[in-house]
């Protein structure tokens, strides 16, 4: 596991909101906007990379600049990992069943796309074992065009495990627009930090 150190609450800026949300029926909530990948889709096809390796680090680089997204909780209390890193569904064309994939976050995109893709072509078992907190969880459904999707619910209100989505890729007003959701756990991330991941995964996007 990741190294991580544990949060005083009692000097914490975030303590009281923590608790609050912590004590909700349902503390985790899910925000879908739109990212425009117009000009990066191009790129992704010439240089023949993976859009969903590609992404994943995309959004796993952004979100572990966000300190909110970095927190979990762990044995009861609130700590904050230094690192985090990957795990996404990937299907299996023949059975259409999915395997749940781990992959450590690399430095760089192209070596975390040759990883993922390594790790994908090994791993024969659906699931490996429980996921650890040192992860953002990643679900792509390419298949449809959504703007709403919401997600099984393990019961437990202290999973803090960040989850992302996005959709199919769709045409309007001769831009390329992509559906993508973000599922947060309420005593740690608010509407202002979705919004700095936005942003940041936006510019990240048009810069590459």
């Amino acid at each position: 596991m990741e190294q991580y150190k544990v949060i005083d609450e009692s000097k914490w800026k975030r303590s009281l909101h923590c608790q609050v949300f912590r004590n909700s029926v349902e503390p985790s909530y899910c925000v879908t906007f739109e990212l425009d990948i117009t000009n990066f889709l191009t790129k992704i096809r010439e240089a023949k990379l993976s859009l969903t390796f590609f992404l994943i680090f995309a959004v796993t680089k952004c979100a572990n600049d966000i300190e909110e997204f970095r927190y979990r909780f762990l044995d009861g209390q609130v700590v904050l990992f230094d690192r985090i890193h990957t795990a996404f569904t990937y299907l299996d064309q023949d059975t259409e069943l999915f395997k749940v994939v781990n992959v450590k976050m690399e430095d760089t995109m192209e070596s975390y796309v040759f990883a993922a893709a390594q790790k994908v072509a090994q791993q024969k078992a659906y699931f490996t074992g429980p996921l650890g907190n040192d992860v953002f969880q990643f679900s792509p459904m390419p298949w449809v065009s959504y703007t709403h999707i919401s997600h099984t619910n393990s019961g437990k209100k202290d999973n803090a495990t960040p989850l992302f989505d996005w959709g199919k890729y769709f045409e309007r007003d001769g831009r390329t627009q992509l559906p993508f959701s973000v599922q947060v756990h309420h005593s740690f991330v608010d509407g202002v930090h979705i919004g700095k991941l936005s942003d940041s995964l936006q510019k990240y996007i048009n810069e590459f």
